[in-house]
């Protein structure tokens, strides 16, 4: 049995895992029921992992952020959808959640509360955030696990770029953060932590206003993530959501720069982010970044017609339950409202639904524009479909991660 390797992005290799391989086989084998001509319904399987947004309350007001249109709006998960939603989707195989987006999750009243929901029932956990309130991560950090992991929004290596990237409100500074951040591994280096670094260019705008660029950071971002304990700094490009469809893309508007500009900019910026690590912490390239430097993007944006990923993740979020995080927010990706997964009934609804999504979403139209994370695994499950192969011939691989 072959182990994972490249785990932080080889999503296909994920769902091989020895302990989930039977969802992926079930999927393959009702997909090539559908393509003969059968009636076969979904696999009655909930999602392997999802993004959960607590809330739409925010205390940044970040001019790059993606999901500017759903943040503040008043809406919020109650713990009781929460509690309910996590125990039916734990009994349908849920192993990890993603606290994540559309707000920051350490202003939920229960946040705390709802992390040692999680652990209560053995689920693996991810937490992203701005880093303004890691006092209340720290009240739970006894909790988490090996597998477990803290991943700060910090996007900058100096004070005044850090403000004027995320505006926020009070006193909050970058140093404070990082500072927070170094007790938080020091009282249990069994977290994972991580920087994350968007790199923004010259010349990208959001409506009238210019976002600051950063790129001249990105070693100094990795100084101090070495400083003050984190395990990688993990660099990303800016993402832009479109104005007429509300979908994320990438280089869909460049900014002042040519493509070729901002790729010899990012390299430098990375060889000495890579010098400033010295060896001693991890640099990770997100699947969207390695390909806009290798010139892939179009392979990224060419989606199979169906996306298989949304049988495997989903986002539960205070506005509904989407099939993509690319897509949070937006209509065309809805498959449920909030309580979605709040109860068995709820539940079988939800799957029915998202069975027309599936079935009736066209990937390869609605999301041309969007440089997909998951388009390797969609790829890899469409040409499994397609095989003659037996799905019990699947090499599964030794579990040790489980996140999506």
């Amino acid at each position: 049995m072959e182990k994972l390797s490249h785990k932080e992005h080889d999503f296909s290799a994920k769902l091989r895992q020895n302990s989930v391989i039977g969802g992926l086989r079930d999927y393959i084998t009702w997909q090539r029921q559908l393509r003969q001509g059968g009636n076969a319904t979904l696999p009655l399987r909930g999602p392997l992992s999802i993004n959960l947004d607590l809330t739409s309350a925010c205390n940044f007001a970040c001019p790059h952020c993606v999901d500017s249109n759903i943040i503040n709006t008043t809406r919020t998960l109650d713990f009781e959808t929460i509690r309910a939603s996590i125990e039916t989707m734990a009994d349908h195989g849920l192993l990890s959640v993603i606290l994540i987006g559309g707000g920051e999750p350490t202003l939920h009243k229960d946040f705390e509360k709802i992390v040692r929901l999680l652990k209560e029932r053995r689920i693996q956990v991810g937490i992203v955030t701005n880093g303004s309130k890691l006092s209340k991560v720290a009240h739970v950090a006894d909790l988490l696990e090996e597998g477990d992991w803290v991943r700060l929004s910090l996007d900058a290596g100096h004070e005044d770029t850090f403000a004027k990237s995320h505006r926020p409100r009070g006193n909050v500074r970058l140093a404070g953060i990082l500072q927070s951040a170094s007790e938080l591994k020091h009282a249990n280096p069994r977290i994972s932590l991580g920087y994350s670094f968007v790199i923004v260019w010259k010349g990208i705008e959001i409506g009238a206003l210019e976002l600051c660029p950063n790129i001249a950071e990105m070693s100094e971002a990795v100084r101090q993530a070495k400083d003050h304990g984190f395990d990688y700094v993990s660099f990303k490009p800016c993402l832009i959501r479109l104005e007429d469809s509300h979908k994320e893309s990438l280089l869909a508007k460049p900014g002042g720069l040519s493509e070729d500009e901002i790729i010899a900019a990012i390299q430098e910026g990375l060889a000495q982010a890579k010098m400033a690590a010295d060896g001693r912490m991890k640099i990770l390239e997100s699947v969207n970044l390695q390909a806009l430097l290798e010139k892939r993007l179009p392979e990224l944006k060419t989606q199979p017609r169906v996306c298989h990923a949304q049988f495997f993740r989903t986002v539960l979020t205070p506005s509904g339950v989407f099939h993509c995080p690319a897509l949070r927010g937006v209509e065309k990706g809805r498959i449920a409202g909030p309580e979605g997964y709040a109860g068995a009934a709820a539940f079988e609804k939800t799957m029915a639904n998202l069975e027309g999504s599936i079935r009736n979403f066209n990937a390869e139209d609605e999301c041309r524009v969007v440089a997909c994370f998951y388009n390797h695994m969609n790829w890899w499950i469409e040409h499994a479909i397609a095989s003659d192969a037996d799905v019990s011939a699947i090499e599964p691989v030794v579990d040790n991660n489980f996140f999506l």
